[in-house]
């Protein structure tokens, strides 16, 4: 089974890294960029096929390990 736990910074958290990706993009003639936000995305295999089983498992391993619980949220798809 395969799942992806998506983890951003939450709003009102200043995100240096995303202003400089922006200033970039833009450097390089890419037209229309308003804001750039960076993120983490990790695309997990597991074994079995319990798919609430998974979620609970990995909305665990997201609080423990993935995210910084005071400043980033997550977001888990057990992609099957």
């Amino acid at each position: 089974m395969k799942a992806r736990v998506t983890v951003t910074l939450k709003s009102g958290v200043l995100d240096p890294q995303g202003k400089a990706i922006e200033g970039a993009l833009r450097s390089l003639g890419v037209d229309g960029v308003t804001s750039v936000r960076q993120g983490k995305v990790f695309d997990i295999e597991l074994a079995g096929g319990d798919k609430a089983g998974a979620e609970a498992a990995l909305k665990q391993a997201a609080e423990k390990l993935l995210a910084n619980m005071v400043i980033e949220n997550y977001r888990v798809e057990v992609l099957g």
